[in-house]
């Protein structure tokens, strides 16, 4: 049942939040949102980090790696799944969110705000975004994915 909750326009759906702002690969449960300096800051949304449990451990790329469209940016682990966390868009890791290196656990936490993974410099922005949901569309078909696989959304803290 879509609902607006008290941080402004983000729709929730099972008690999970989906910002429209962002854009979203649905399979892998990363966002990116697009910077106004023309970087992006890409995380983990509320579906992923509430499938994956309580985050335990990360591994990110440094700063200033070349990461392709598709190839992780960073491998997480709970107790009961470990994974990696592609880059939405192709471009250079730019910046590495301390807060999330020293303590995984925060993503379960903020996932679309202070818990970000990574910040790149896109290669090209605008042929990566176009494989990607945003706006309405995301909403739908993270609906979707909600339903299909019986999430409810929480976070841990």
């Amino acid at each position: 049942m879509e609902k607006q909750n008290n941080l402004g326009n983000i729709k929730e759906h099972r008690g999970c939040m989906i910002p429209p702002d962002l854009y979203y690969d649905i399979e892998s449960q990363v966002w990116v949102r697009v910077n106004e300096d023309g970087t992006v800051t890409l995380g983990l949304t509320d579906v992923g980090q509430t499938r994956a449990g309580r985050l335990l451990h990360i591994r990110v790329k440094p700063e200033g790696s070349h990461v392709k469209k598709g190839k992780p940016v960073a491998t997480l682990e709970s107790g009961k799944w470990a994974g990696p966390v592609p880059a939405l868009v192709e471009g250079e890791i730019l910046e590495v969110n301390p807060k999330v290196a020293e303590d995984p656990n925060f993503i379960n936490i903020d996932p679309y705000g202070e818990a970000w993974i990574v910040k790149l410099k896109p290669t090209d922005l605008e042929r990566d975004l176009k494989d990607l949901y945003s706006g309405e569309e995301a909403y739908k078909a993270m609906v979707d994915y909600i339903e299909e696989w019986d999430i409810n959304c929480m976070r841990c803290v």
